[in-house]
């Protein structure tokens, strides 16, 4: 038995210490200081594979084992030398030196060992000899340990403190060895069994060890070990479990049966209730961060599930507000929250709750009292302080809303902090493990509850900016409206006028009659059109014939001005006939304001190539070239005293929306033409009749 397990637990040591010496030889690159551990590494895998296959007191073995422990000694004389600098002891120095020289005696007593008879004086006097230069050797390196140890600085000892303890572990096993077998005048056989198993347990302390200057470092995540952890201590339980069940077996004997059972029904229950719980899995998760980490978050983790939160919302997210409160939460594990926010009068008023419905807060959560505090101090509260017998800052005390210090459920208050003004408070409910909020909790809060502010502040300023652009196209609509209800105006005033004249005249009646209801169709238009809730949208363009749409321009503007029409009025052109005559009107009435009373507006229709063309000629003053390049289409800009200057501009834009083009020729003096550039109809030449009556 003890020859099985001294074979595979030496087998099992040289593997680890192989894998080691592998796993470093990437980080070569790193420097020299790698070296030293992949050759200890190396050397304490031959000397265990060497022990599993020769025996672990064969003269190899031995030999091996003084080549391990030399340069294990080399490792921690380059860390010495490092280390100390220019201050270097000599007796320590000179210890070094003495326990080379112990193991190259040792070495030689191993040697001559291997070539004596056994049984003589010679090899009995050798084997004591070797007994107490291991335990020489062993005390002199342990004794290096200590120094190597309390000698180095607090970033040396931390990446010290691992290998350390592993060279201890098989320094202390070995004279422990040397020891037992020097007193027994022969080797200890249980503990030159057991050896290979001892040195093992010190593998994985010198893997965890591995640093920039000596290979990997080996970071374990918060969730792998809570879950190693649950895995070990459900194993721990049901270990003692069994143990404890064999044992009252062993006392009690013929009646142990029904105790057993009763014993493992009561710790199966207790498992049952412990293990989901979920009070219990926080109070596992607060201890293991407090005594198994430096630091009590993971910032890695705890970022990118902020970012997570906040980032992306997701199709059916909660709204940005709810998602504050729980990226909050998240990190103090707080079961449920909520956010104020200023009500615009001052004060903070709650907008939104996470997990938290019957939060009592009804109408304003907190005074000006509350936001001057807070946004002058942007101090985290801690309410179970100032529910006791506080003797703190009774500012303190005074600004926190007495709804939240009755609630026993709210715990701390986090102020979202923008550019020195508050953009909110969040209370954060008690987590499930009740604690005292700590630095680590203050800084981390803190940094979060600035950019959570940012988040709210994007996104005020996003709302903001929409309201602005709903207020911007509505007044866009309303300065078109405008020049078109002016258009109106001056054509009735022009009927008015001329009713006073000829009211008499049947001919006069109906065509004030036709501009009457031409009139009021266009105004109730322009009511739809004003209206924030017109969803109507425009026509494709399709084909059209050009005439009855110039018609009906010419019959609504004769009694204010002559407008003729010539050339192709039977041509068929691809426009929506409504943005068609809503920009030919634009034209024409600029045109019959430029115009003088005795000449007339000629629409004049002809085809370019592949395009029909709808031309509005007038002889009036005509415009500069710079006026044309610079502010025709502007909008706002007129040359006419009370003019809009948005006709041209909402022209161009309604013919470019049909996939045309609107271009002008004018000089100053002669008069001015507008050119309509519109696709032609698909061969409307061919088109049958009720085709172009559809298309009319």
């Amino acid at each position: 038995m003890l020859g099985f397990v001294s074979q595979w637990g030496h087998a099992v040591t040289a593997i680890l210490f192989a894998a080691i010496a592998v796993w470093l030889l990437k980080d070569l690159s790193k420097g020299r200081g790698v070296w030293p551990l992949v050759l200890a590494s190396a050397m304490t895998s031959a000397w265990a594979l060497l022990s599993a296959s020769q025996g672990a007191a064969a003269p190899l073995a031995l030999a091996s084992e003084i080549a391990r422990n030399l340069a294990w000694l080399g490792f921690m004389y380059a860390f010495w030398r490092r280390d100390e600098g220019q201050g270097k002891h000599l007796t320590v120095g000179a210890l070094y030196g003495a326990l080379l020289f112990v193991g190259v005696v040792q070495l030689g007593f191993v040697l001559v060992q291997a070539d004596a008879q056994q049984g003589t004086g010679i090899t009995r006097a050798v084997t004591y000899s070797s007994f107490v230069l291991g335990m020489l050797f062993s005390v002199g390196a342990l004794v290096l340990v200590h120094n190597l140890y309390t000698a180095g600085t607090t970033d040396t000892r931390s990446a010290l403190r691992l290998p350390l303890t592993a060279l201890s572990v098989i320094w202390v096993y070995d004279l422990n060895l040397y020891t037992v077998s020097y007193l027994s005048a022969s080797w200890s056989v249980e503990l030159l069994a057991l050896r290979g198993l001892a040195v093992g347990m010190a593998a994985p302390l010198i893997a965890l060890s591995a640093n920039a200057a000596g290979g990997l470092r080996v970071r374990l995540s918060r969730t792998a070990t809570f879950q190693t952890l649950s895995l070990g201590a459900i194993g721990a339980y049901l270990i003692a479990m069994v143990a404890l069940n064999a044992v009252l077996g062993a006392l009690l004997g013929n009646h142990a049966r029904p105790v057993q059972v009763a014993f493992v029904f009561g710790c199966s229950v207790i498992a049952l209730v412990l293990l989901p719980s979920a009070r219990f899995r926080a109070w596992f998760k607060v201890k293991i961060a407090k005594h198994l980490f430096q630091h009590r978050y993971d910032y890695r983790a705890e970022w990118l599930r902020f970012s997570e939160t906040l980032g992306n919302p997701g199709a059916t997210s909660t709204p940005l507000d709810t998602r504050v409160v729980q990226a909050l939460a998240d990190i103090t594990e707080s079961p449920f929250g909520c956010l104020m926010e200023p009500d615009g009068a001052g004060s903070l008023v709650v907008r939104s709750k996470w997990n938290w419905p019957d939060l009592a807060s009804a109408g304003q959560a907190a005074t000006s009292r509350t936001v001057d505090f807070f946004e002058r101090t942007g101090r985290i509260v801690e309410l179970d302080a100032l529910r006791g017998d506080f003797e703190g800052n009774d500012e303190e005390a005074a600004a926190v809303p007495e709804w939240l210090l009755a609630d026993q459920s709210a715990w701390a208050i986090v102020p979202l902090i923008h550019f020195g003004r508050l953009a909110g408070l969040v209370v954060l409910g008690r987590p499930l493990v009740a604690r005292t909020l700590d630095w680590e909790d203050f800084d981390l809060l803190k940094v979060v509850g600035s950019q959570v502010a940012t988040y709210l502040a994007e996104a005020h300023g996003q709302e903001a900016l929409a309201t602005a652009q709903r207020f911007d196209e509505f007044n866009r609509r309303f300065a078109f409206i405008m020049h078109d209800i002016k258009n109106l105006v001056s054509q009735l005033s022009l009927v008015a006028r001329n009713a006073e004249k000829y009211a008499g005249n049947p001919d006069f009646q109906a065509d004030m009659i036709v501009t009457l209801k031409s009139s009021v169709a266009r105004m109730n238009d322009l009511l739809a059109r004003l209206s924030q809730h017109n969803k109507a949208q425009a026509e494709e363009p399709r084909a059209i014939q050009v005439g009855p749409v110039l018609e009906r321009i010419v019959t609504a503007k004769r009694m204010q001005h002559a407008v003729v029409t010539t050339g192709e009025p039977k041509l068929y052109l691809v426009a929506d006939p409504a943005r068609l005559e809503q920009a030919v009107v634009h034209l024409v009435q600029n045109a019959i304001e430029a115009s003088p009373p005795t000449e007339p507006v000629t629409l004049r229709v002809r085809t370019v190539r592949d395009q029909a063309v709808i031309e509005v000629i007038d002889k009036g003053c005509g415009m500069s070239t710079h006026f044309i390049r610079t502010d025709l289409f502007k909008p706002f800009t007129s040359t006419k005293d009370g003019g809009f200057g948005v006709g041209a501009f909402e022209a161009r834009a309604l013919v470019t929306a049909m996939g045309g083009r609107l271009d002008v020729q004018s000089r100053e003096g002669e008069g001015t033409t507008f050119s309509i550039f519109l696709p032609l109809a698909r061969d409307s030449a061919n088109m049958s009749t009720e085709d172009k009556v559809k298309a009319a």
